[in-house]
């Protein structure tokens, strides 16, 4: 990616929170930056030590603590993936629901409240963790949250560290949510003329009330970076990606709404897979569609940005986009997860070419900007990190002072992640 890389003085493993403690305490007496490390997935420089220092990597923190199938809850610590999870829960008939593409840790995915394409039925990060036991910089364990699915108990500090960055505290122990895997499950494909007609068929079937498990639209630059990728044949069109999951019939009555809701939209091709093969083929389409367009263009630096919207506007920001995108005489692709009205902009850019850089930073600027304007967010799920630092004040305006207090009251020597959301010294 884009960001300049910078490099640790040090780097540590430990294996249980009570070294964690010690390592805390040794970097606070000596006022040494603190950076977690999960595996390094993050799109907008979270894991960067910004100012050296020590980076702690969690990966041999990594036990499924427990298990309450009976309770749909798991235990785990900070380091264990979210596939090394699901592969333990199959046994039970259950899954945790959160994939935001890659196979990240879950406490990363918790200090960046994650999502992806399962958001649209089962929520974001944040949706699934009930309880947390953190690590504040001054050396003292704090629980949050509980076993239970609810609570109106006092202030919900839980959700205060989820999406923080690891700019707050340094999670030792999370509790999480699951949930049954559903009986049956089949994916659809469609193509459409335009990009525009594409984010229109998805705004008409969220409309429409159906239980959709998944809602991912990919441009037509994107499927032909596929199918040169991974040798497919997918028709070269924008396209929707869609999967419903429940009981067959449930299932049945849903794919038959859906295709009359496509033809009515203009969309053609459209194709549903029931077997295994062709069900993750479908899926591995999408999921590699980062390394694809990463293929596509040698020689290049991608910029990956992503914005969110309300779904009233989700139609116009994507064709907004692609306009800026054509515009700017940029190599882009569109894709993203519209079910909850959050679509990605990868920009391919000339590492060597300083205005190249430069153009590709201000179309990324102008899709951020339409989106904040129509009521949306600067970023759906790749946070703030150092890429999108500067869009925070404008978003939220005076609770960005106030998120500025937070971060002070919890991390008065500026510790934890320095220089992640907010920049030292404004």
């Amino acid at each position: 990616m884009y960001h300049e890389e910078k490099l640790p003085d040090a780097v540590v493993y430990p294996i249980n929170k009570m070294e964690v403690k010690d390592i805390v305490h040794y970097a606070s007496n000596r006022k040494i930056p603190l950076v977690p490390f999960g595996v390094g997935s993050s799109l907008e420089g979270q894991i960067i030590p910004q100012k050296a220092g020590i980076s702690i990597d969690f990966s041999r923190m990594n036990k499924i603590v427990d298990i309450c199938p009976e309770d749909f809850i798991a235990v785990v610590q900070p380091g264990v993936t979210r596939e090394q999870l699901n592969t333990q829960l199959k046994q039970y008939g259950l899954f945790f629901p959160v994939d935001p593409g890659v196979d990240a840790t879950i406490a990363g995915m918790a200090a960046n409240n994650a999502s992806g394409t399962n958001s649209i039925k089962y929520g974001v990060m944040k949706d699934q963790v009930l309880a947390l036991e953190v690590l504040l910089p001054d050396g003292r364990f704090i629980k949050t949250g509980s076993k239970a699915m609810k609570t109106a108990s006092g202030y919900h500090l839980k959700d205060l560290f989820i999406g923080s960055e690891g700019t707050l505290g340094l999670f030792t122990e999370i509790t999480l949510k699951l949930h049954g895997i559903p009986e049956h499950h089949t994916v659809a494909r469609c193509s459409f003329d335009s990009i525009d007609m594409a984010g229109e068929a998805a705004t008409q079937l969220l409309s429409a009330g159906l239980q959709i498990g998944k809602l991912e639209l990919v441009d037509e630059s994107t499927i032909t970076a596929v199918n040169k990728y991974l040798k497919l044949n997918i028709p070269q069109a924008h396209s929707l990606f869609i999967e419903c999951s429940g009981s067959q019939k449930e299932v049945i009555e849903q794919i038959a709404v859906i295709e009359e809701i496509i033809k009515d939209t203009g969309g053609y091709a459209f194709q549903f897979e029931e077997d295994s093969l062709g069900k993750s083929t479908l899926w591995k389409a999408r999921h590699e569609a980062g390394l694809a367009i990463a293929a596509a263009y040698p020689g290049y630096q991608l910029m990956s940005t992503d914005v969110a919207v309300p779904i009233s506007k989700l139609t116009d920001a994507i064709t907004n986009a692609r306009r800026l995108v054509e515009q700017s005489k940029m190599l882009a692709s569109i894709f993203g997860h519209v079910g909850d009205g959050n679509f990605h902009v990868v920009i391919a850019f000339n590492k060597d070419e300083a205005e190249s850089l430069q153009k590709a930073l201000q179309l990324n600027e102008d899709i951020v900007h339409y989106a904040i304007e129509v009521g949306g967010t600067c970023t759906g799920e790749h946070g703030i990190g150092t890429g999108k630092r500067q869009y925070l004040q404008e978003e939220h305006g005076e609770a960005y002072e106030i998120m500025k207090q937070i971060k002070y009251l919890f991390d008065p020597n500026n510790l934890l992640n320095p220089n992640i959301l907010f920049i030292e010294g404004e």
